[in-house]
């Protein structure tokens, strides 16, 4: 819907720090849900000091759009 508006959106973070190669161990999958389930479902919208006025609007309203549907 984002990039269907215009919008460049990303996953930074799909894996769960405690599920990285480097934590393995630490915590089971399974462990902790909350912090897999806010991996699954996090998004990073654009955000960075030479978004307009105008950018940060249409971004918005992207958003609201979504979920107006």
């Amino acid at each position: 819907h984002l990039k269907n508006n215009g919008i460049m959106a990303s996953v930074h973070y799909p894996v769960p720090v405690h599920m990285q190669p480097a934590y393995l161990g630490v915590a089971a999958e399974g462990g902790l849900p909350l912090t897999e389930r806010a991996a699954m479902r996090t998004l990073s919208l654009p955000m960075y000091p030479e978004l307009t006025v105008n950018d940060i609007e249409q971004v918005v309203k992207a958003v609201r759009s979504f979920f107006e549907d």
